[in-house]
């Protein structure tokens, strides 16, 4: 979207001038049009180097407050394309704001909202737009807006509860690897000479340390080489490599710790999003379906395939779950209770609130022990440089007879 310098006049003839961004010269009138001003002159701003690339991303919080704009668009009853457009124009996201223009342009060429989100698919997703295809086709635009907008904001709590989780535990271990290099590279090396002058006989576990800050200092291309291209390398297999990425996934949810959690987050987007799908209509195939790329793992996506199998084949959905192994009773127990009842969306939505509630307990309790054991770890490599190093010199001074 590119930016106008422009001059126009308003119902009284006064001059107006001012800068706004639009699609084309064509958009740039029909903005001022609504704002009540009759455009004379217009010229177009070059983008500065320093404007170039902002807000190209649009981020979580923006669809967000999209979602809710939208909600309160659908239940007011106004149109949805005087609401998209109305929408853009008070949007300040650069990048959004061009997709919102693309919106407008296909809504008034005839195509309905679903079909113009999904022409971008790294902003709607398909799962977005299944459902937003779903609303229109059972009229139920405001409950999907809701449920999406609720579901995203659970979605950036989340991420930033993770986010807290790994900072911490990442800045101590980026301090101890930087504390440990220092006392091999420098630390080590002066108390080794003044160790040889002095005569002493070393024991194993000081010639252990002094060949380890060799090591370090003499093929250190290695040290930080070889860690760097197995890290490349595996990075690069998983993401070719479908067997490769099933093993990742695979090794992810039976990791100690963090494997539990992992787990759950998944659980919990999927009976989120699974409920959401059935709730506006979208059929249980199809929900499966979508649900495969909702997991974000390799090794739960394929029993999602086999479950869509067997229920094609027609079976049952809370036996074909519960034949597949890989979800937790507490998934099996509240498909079995949601097919009972016929409330099936109420059911996952329970399941859905006792793994978010469990998630956010988990992560605090991974807060809480993971700072003590790191500090435990530091505090053990300490330990044992200083039992290494100062350990002849206190030999010696127990020699000494005064």
């Amino acid at each position: 979207m590119a930016s106008f310098q422009y001059k126009a006049v308003d119902k009284t003839g006064q001059p107006a001038r001012g800068a706004l961004d639009a699609a084309n010269e064509v958009d740039l009138e029909l903005r001022l049009r609504r704002m009540g001003l009759d455009l004379i002159t217009f010229r177009e701003l070059e983008k500065s180097a320093s404007s170039f690339g902002a807000g190209g991303k649009v981020t979580r919080r923006d669809l967000i407050t999209f979602c809710f704009d939208m909600e309160q668009i659908t239940r007011s009853g106004i149109p949805l394309l005087e609401g998209v457009r109305d929408l853009r124009d008070s949007i300040e996201n650069p990048r959004f704001r061009e997709i919102l223009t693309t919106l407008t342009e296909d809504m008034e060429g005839g195509r309905i909202l679903s079909q113009s989100m999904s022409q971008h698919p790294s902003v709607f997703d398909n799962v977005f737009v299944s459902l937003i295809r779903a609303g229109e086709q059972a009229g139920r635009l405001t409950e999907v807006f809701a449920n999406l907008g609720a579901t995203l904001k659970w979605q950036d709590e989340l991420a930033a509860q993770t986010k807290r989780l790994l900072m911490y535990p990442a800045f101590v271990l980026v301090v101890v690897v930087a504390v440990l290099l220092f006392m091999l590279v420098f630390l080590v090396p002066q108390v080794v000479q003044l160790l040889k002058a002095m005569g002493i006989t070393l024991p194993l576990q000081t010639q252990f340390l002094i060949f380890t800050s060799n090591f370090v200092i003499n093929y250190w291309p290695l040290v930080f080489g070889i860690p760097t291209v197995v890290v490349i390398a595996l990075v690069a297999t998983i993401r070719r490599n479908q067997k490769a990425q099933y093993l990742w996934d695979y090794s992810k949810l039976h990791l100690p710790v963090i494997g539990p959690i992992i787990q759950k987050i998944i659980m919990s987007r999927f009976t989120n999003f699974f409920a959401l799908m059935y709730q506006s209509g979208i059929t249980i195939l199809d929900a499966i379906k979508t649900s495969e790329e909702i997991v974000g793992n390799r090794v739960i996506a394929d029993g999602l395939v086999r479950a869509g199998q067997q229920i094609n084949a027609g079976e049952s959905l809370t036996e074909t779950f519960q034949n597949l192994g890989i979800f937790p009773p507490l998934v099996i127990r509240m498909l079995r209770v949601g097919e009972a009842t016929g409330a099936l969306d109420t059911a996952l939505m329970n399941c859905t609130y006792f793994y978010n509630r469990d998630v956010k307990d988990s992560v605090d309790k991974g807060m809480a022990m993971i700072g003590p054991a790191l500090t435990v770890c530091l505090g053990g490599m300490m330990a044992f440089i200083m039992w290494a190093v100062l350990g002849p010199v206190y030999d010696i001074l127990g020699k000494i007879k005064f």
